[in-house]
């Protein structure tokens, strides 16, 4: 039996990693290994560890690293209390292999405590660009900390290859949470109203906008921008919260205080997997910079106005406006994608990030590899120069 320890740290994750669980538990030469972590475990953040539970998962070890902090520095000093915390963890349970996922300081902070320990580490999601923020040193960062490679789409799977990764440890498998999507019973709008505890007529925006942490000190500006542009469209808005990033708790509070002065403006700490695709499906747009707009929303068809750099290099649809983090921009942006009509262009745009069938390649992949010393001994593939 291999064991497979996987590290879920937020809800974000832990919709794209739904169909890899159920995928590993169902494979009876596997036994999954849960390890919980960050803001999962933060009442701050909705306690969505309750979610996990909720659903059945067994949980094998939890890691408390997030600090009641909004500064840099508490950032810092989370991660050097995750990488403790996972050493503890990962030494305990001994796993024959460990699985993270895209780009957060709290999945870095898990390959940084797997290296020293000699454990095989694979990585979904490598390859791929956010140029505006940290996580994108922590994304490659982890690529090269990694034996094995899963990646969303052939580009990203040749960034990989460039940075030094042998092509024999690169699987190209598309987006997990497309999987997810996939076999999801969507809601009827009627009891996702009920679910929701608001009416969806006119269909509103949804609003989720994180801190570009390569802006710093930029935070509060951008939100006001964004405020004053929503202020501006008139339409009712559903707000999603902003992650455990320095600056985060600040824009949270901003968020709040705006929905109680805004008419027909909500904020959910968590809308949980069903509710959250339901609502793609139901809303007039999606406004921010969240990697939802990016990954999963060209698969509903669902416009989105993304706002700023946080995003930049990522690949897209056509389904994404680009624009910049200001409120006039911002206005136009979402004017372009609540256009009558517009929405129904969308319909046969394919979703660069679906291959199908995500979970079985890296379940395949992670039972039938050699666990042997040509995996753990990394050799840099260099290209050939012209």
């Amino acid at each position: 039996m291999r064991t497979i320890a996987l590290v879920t740290t937020s809800r974000a994750d832990w919709g794209i990693y739904r169909s890899l669980l159920k995928a590993i538990a169902a494979d009876p030469d596997l036994e999954l290994r849960l390890i919980v972590a960050g803001m999962h475990l933060s009442p701050e953040f909705g306690l969505t560890v309750g979610e996990i539970e909720a659903e059945g998962w067994q949980i094998s070890e939890r890691v408390e690293c997030l600090l009641s902090s909004d500064s840099p520095q508490g950032g810092a000093m989370s991660l050097g209390l995750a990488v403790m915390g996972y050493a503890q963890a990962l030494s305990r349970l001994a796993p024959d292999l460990l699985v993270v996922l895209g780009d957060r300081f709290e999945m870095f902070a898990a390959a940084a405590a797997a290296a020293p320990l000699g454990l095989p580490l694979a990585h979904i999601h490598g390859g791929e660009l956010t140029l505006g923020a940290v996580d994108d040193a922590f994304r490659h960062a982890i690529t090269k900390l990694s034996h094995l490679h899963f990646t969303t789409t052939q580009g990203h799977a040749r960034r990989v290859i460039q940075m030094g990764e042998e092509p024999w440890r690169v699987t190209v498998c598309g987006a997990p949470s497309l999987d997810n999507l996939a076999a999801l019973t969507l809601l009827e709008t009627a009891e996702l109203e009920a679910r929701l505890g608001l009416p969806l007529k006119p269909a509103p925006l949804l609003v989720t906008f994180h801190p570009v942490t390569l802006e710093a000190g930029q935070a509060e500006h951008q939100m006001t921008e964004l405020l004053a542009a929503l202020e501006a469209a008139g339409r009712p808005v559903i707000f999603t919260l902003p992650n455990a990033d320095a600056g985060g708790r600040r824009l949270a509070r901003m968020v709040r205080e705006f929905a109680t002065r805004q008419p027909m403006t909500w904020v959910r700490d968590n809308l949980g997997s069903q509710v959250y695709f339901s609502l793609l499906r139901d809303a007039a747009a999606m406004v921010g910079n969240s990697s939802s707009g990016i990954i999963e929303a060209p698969s509903l068809g669902l416009p989105v106005v993304n706002i700023g750099s946080r995003q930049a290099g990522r690949e897209r649809g056509a389904n994404v406006i680009d624009v910049t983090c200001e409120r006039g921009a911002i206005l136009a942006g979402i004017t372009q994608a609540c256009q009558p009509g517009w929405r129904e262009t969308l319909a046969a745009t394919p979703n660069p990030y679906f291959q199908g069938g995500a979970a079985d390649r890296i379940t395949r992949r992670l039972r039938d590899v050699v666990l042997d010393q040509r995996l753990i001994q990394k050799r840099f593939h260099d290209l050939a120069w012209e």
